[in-house]
């Protein structure tokens, strides 16, 4: 397979390229799973937050937000001595506010699936990309979802993170086209 380059270098990468990444997502709870994950990578590899996401899920509870924005001190000491996870206090800080905007949110009536795909409205952008130098790294529609995730009470999710989050939950299609996954993923979803 012509997969697009950046994942290209070891197998988890590869398998992450070939089942997740661009497949739209739709799902609540997956959606604030990601969004998490998408804030601990800034200013890390994503390979990094591939290698410890299965780790992540068992010190997050399964990333329920419920569990999380009920976290106290002492869970939040023991997530920052845990090795397997980015220990960086401001993110574990984010994920428990992160979770207090989602149930916000929820508990306003709002779903966080309708919500972050009201960016897109509603359907994926189509993108036509031949070189991974054209992939921009955030666009008008990542600027939109930050503001309005940061107005809505969430960290970490500036516009960079936010286009990643949209490349990886299928907002967008940014495979290229060469990419057998670019023409794979418009069919699934939903």
């Amino acid at each position: 397979m012509e997969r697009c380059p950046w994942s290209e270098g070891f197998e988890l990468y590869r398998e992450y390229h070939d089942t997740e990444w661009g497949v739209p997502l739709h799902d609540d709870r997956a959606l604030f799973e990601l969004l998490i994950l998408e804030g601990a990578q800034a200013g890390l590899s994503w390979s990094t937050i591939l290698k410890k996401r299965a780790h992540y899920r068992v010190v997050f509870d399964g990333f329920d937000p419920e569990r999380i924005a009920r976290y106290d001190d002492a869970k939040v000491a023991s997530l920052l001595a845990d090795p397997g996870i980015v220990r960086n206090r401001a993110k574990v800080a984010a994920t428990l506010q992160n979770a207090r905007a989602y149930l916000a949110m929820q508990n306003a009536g709002q779903s966080f699936s309708d919500f972050i795909w009201s960016f897109v409205d509603g359907q994926p952008v189509l993108n036509h990309w031949t070189a991974l130098s054209e992939v921009p790294a955030k666009t008008p529609a990542s600027d939109a979802m930050s503001k309005a995730l940061a107005r809505a009470g969430f960290k970490f999710v500036g516009s960079t993170i936010c286009y990643a989050f949209m490349q990886a939950a299928g907002l967008v299609n940014d495979h290229l086209l060469d990419c057998p996954r670019h023409r794979a993923v418009q069919g699934q979803g939903r």
